[in-house]
């Protein structure tokens, strides 16, 4: 039996922990730069506001409900999820961390145990340590755990647990499942099942293998045999290492000059860099890329990359710093406004089988002992207590955050204090 456990409303519960004035109260989150709606209250929900909405579409419905209006603190919130996986790994071995909110537990050798009320303990558990309300579905495949998920946190009923263990309540679970919400029906898949007449989960497992094969290929097999009660999706409880990594931001105001648009450069290598140390890859290529906006019409637009081919793999944040600063000199133009800057690191390979280069003169071995003094301040204090010159300090280029939260749990400054 497997289980998924899903933080209900997690950005906006995240805010209510600290913020207790605000239970009842609907709250919306917004994208980066403050643009659309990217998380909702269930008191949000109910007003219609749909995610994606642009945030200035609703001025007037803030203000006649009193909606609280807050930025992305992904800082508070990659800590809370921490704390509630943390939880979560007590109760079970075999552990998948599905995303920031949702997690898979593998209930393998528990076939004695009531598993509803060993998810009831579950639930409050992780619910009184972290203030955080999580909804668990249990069931014999991951995807049927994912569908009774949405019944746990649907139905006030089910008291935050909800079991599909027989053939009857398999059946009439999916029955009352829109094919729409099934894990893995994308809106490609969709339109093409309601063409054929499946508009339900269950009118999808009455369909034979071949035919599923035939209309979804070998993906949706796997979502057909889950769904008739089949495992066919293992449980990855070692989330596999990226084989590229992404960071980039859109400015809050448009950038000219060279030496802000490096500053921001600086910060999202920075970040590559620290992803790279925590799954403990080197890069071998790294590309930067920058260009304007183009819902701007009346601005003249421009777009460009550089991709380095480095001489040695590396993780060394100041290296690849040096490196982006190079690419970055060979595309930048004059007269120009920016939005939009990044920096992807790619051809990833363990740091402990690179092959060195005979003629690197750089002492790796030296600058290995300053970065794991570096990580260890980051993890203790924060990525803003301790930084490479050339980030700055992010004034010009930062992301636009008018509503922003507390850090409450990694910033000592926004600490609680009790007197």
């Amino acid at each position: 039996m497997y289980a998924l456990v899903d933080c209900n409303n997690f950005f906006a519960s995240c805010e209510r922990v600290f913020q207790p004035n605000l239970r009842d109260v609907p709250i919306i989150v917004l994208s980066n730069n403050d643009g659309c709606v990217v998380a909702r209250s269930n008191e949000a929900k109910v007003l219609g506001i749909p995610m994606g909405e642009p945030v200035f579409k609703l001025t007037k419905l803030i203000e006649e409900h009193g909606i609280a209006v807050f930025s992305s603190n992904y800082a508070l919130y990659g800590d809370m999820s921490h704390r509630v996986m943390s939880i979560l790994s007590q109760f079970v071995e075999d552990m998948e961390i599905y995303s920031i909110d949702e997690s898979f537990l593998s209930f393998k050798g528990f076939e004695n145990y009531d598993l509803k009320e060993y998810g009831n303990t579950i639930v409050r558990t992780v619910s009184k340590g972290t203030g955080i309300p999580v909804s668990m579905g249990i069931a014999p495949t991951k995807t049927l755990a994912k569908v009774a998920s949405k019944f746990a946190k649907k139905h006030k009923g089910y008291k935050g647990v909800c079991v599909i263990d027989n053939e009857e309540k398999r059946i009439k679970a999916l029955k009352q499942f829109d094919i729409a919400d099934v894990w893995g029906i994308g809106r490609r898949y969709q339109k093409k099942l309601e063409y054929y007449g499946i508009k339900t989960a269950y009118d999808l497992t009455q369909k034979n293998e071949a035919w599923i094969k035939k209309q979804m290929t070998v993906v949706g097999v796997r979502t057909w045999k889950e769904l008739c009660g089949i495992p066919a999706i293992e449980l990855k409880p070692v989330t596999p290492a990226k084989q590229t990594i992404c960071t980039s931001r859109s400015f809050g105001e448009m950038i000219e000059d060279f030496d802000t648009l490096m500053e921001s450069l600086a910060n999202f290598t920075a970040s590559c860099a620290r992803k790279l140390r925590t799954q403990r890859s080197c890069a071998s290529v790294l590309q930067v890329f920058i260009y304007t906006n183009r819902f701007r019409e009346d601005l003249p637009q421009y777009y460009n990359s550089r991709i380095i081919t480095l001489p040695t793999p590396t993780n060394d944040v100041a290296e690849l710093i040096h490196y982006a600063r190079l690419a970055l000199k060979s595309i930048y133009k004059e007269g120009y406004q920016y939005k939009k800057a990044g920096a992807i690191v790619m051809d990833l390979e363990p740091q402990n089988s690179v092959q060195l280069n005979l003629f690197d003169e750089r002492d790796r071995t030296r600058h290995e002992k300053v970065l794991e003094v570096l990580d260890r301040v980051h993890k203790k204090y924060g990525t803003r207590i301790l930084k490479v010159a050339a980030q700055g300090t992010g004034k010009k280029w930062a992301l636009k955050s008018e509503y922003l939260s507390k850090q409450y749990t990694t910033n000592p400054d926004d600490f609680i204090e009790i007197f």
